[in-house]
């Protein structure tokens, strides 16, 4: 039933048909009648829809990006590609959740293969698959799993590339103005020493940023930083570091924050840097990788898994690993 009441110059109408609520204000108390007998009809027969049809692609990814991606470490990108999928395919965030089908995606990893990288859509794949996941059996808004037989892009052929310390790290330490041993007094020399201790400990570029009094014990030889499956273990990573990148930290380890960058400003200066020397196919993350082949000569594998993190050696053998078959032989 209405609730008509009178509102400054007019009437207020007020209903409610089971969890759905709407109000409006009219002129005249016939208006007001008039308005929610016809919107009590719409309610109640919206009201006998199930849920699947009463909300769409696009509710469903502006919730998830609210509650859940904003609860993650890497809440700024994955929220950046649900902004981008709502941009690029606005025809698929129309749709009602009940027409989010197999076919539907399919046609859509289709088209993104066209446009980017298997490794970009896989990623894209994995938190549209989990908007899906949490929608079906928290939020009880979808009653299927569009995800049931589809065909997934895979992850791509590795990347083999390593890092050269002469021909690269030398070049790009002194094009950005590092002096080994001092601490740096500019925003390059920052990123010099984050892409050494990288290259050293096989930290994560935003793991290194987050280093300071509260995060780094030098005596221990320790990190405790929080990282990106946080919300899910409820607990930081604990890395312990090599003699090395202990070395390396030594001038900025009293400082309460070590280093002034942002995760933006890393990444732009160090392109900025890349490209000057015309090093090509280097990226940041290379630094990883690199630090974990070199370290898999001195430790066992799960040590190795304990230093990067990795719960599955799959992956860290597969993608991190990248010592060649040349230089293994050699060493047979």
């Amino acid at each position: 039933m209405a609730s008509i009441t009178p509102h400054k110059d007019g009437y207020r109408a007020q209903l409610k048909v089971g969890k759905l609520r709407d109000s409006g204000v009219f002129r005249t108390q016939r208006e007001a009648k008039a308005w929610a007998a016809q919107r009590e009809t719409e309610l109640r027969a919206q009201a006998a829809k199930p849920e699947s049809s009463r909300h769409t692609v696009r509710e469903m990814l502006v919730k998830y990006s609210e509650e859940v991606s904003t609860k993650k470490e890497g809440e700024r990108h994955e929220r950046l590609r649900i902004a981008g999928f709502l941009r690029l395919f606005p025809e698929i965030a129309e749709l009602s959740l009940d027409e989010l089908t197999t076919p539907v995606l399919g046609k859509w990893r289709d088209a993104r293969l066209k446009a980017v990288a298997t490794g970009t859509v896989q990623r894209d794949v994995n938190w549209l698959r989990n908007a899906c996941t949490i929608a079906r059996q928290e939020w009880h808004w979808m009653t299927h799993n569009p995800f049931e037989g589809f065909r997934h892009p895979g992850d791509g052929a590795p990347r083999e590339r390593r890092v050269d310390p002469w021909k690269e790290v030398r070049p790009i330490v002194r094009a950005l103005g590092y002096v080994s041993g001092q601490a740096p007094e500019t925003k390059s020399q920052e990123v010099a020493l984050v892409f050494l201790i990288a290259l050293r400990s096989a930290m994560r570029a935003g793991e290194i940023l987050q280093l300071g009094a509260d995060t780094l014990d030098i005596g221990r030889r320790t990190v405790t930083v929080k990282h990106k499956m946080q919300y899910k273990t409820k607990r930081p990573r604990v890395i312990p570091l090599p003699r090395g990148a202990v070395r390396l930290l030594r001038p900025v380890a009293g400082r309460k924050v070590c280093f002034t960058l942002t995760s933006a400003s890393l990444d732009a200066l160090f392109r900025k840097t890349r490209a000057r020397l015309k090093i090509e196919d280097l990226h940041f993350h290379d630094s990883r990788a690199e630090a974990l082949t070199r370290l898999a000569r001195k430790v066992d594998v799960l040590t190795l898994a304990k230093i990067s993190g990795h719960l599955d050696l799959e992956m860290l053998s597969r993608v991190y690993y990248r010592e060649s078959a040349e230089s293994i032989a050699a060493r047979l």
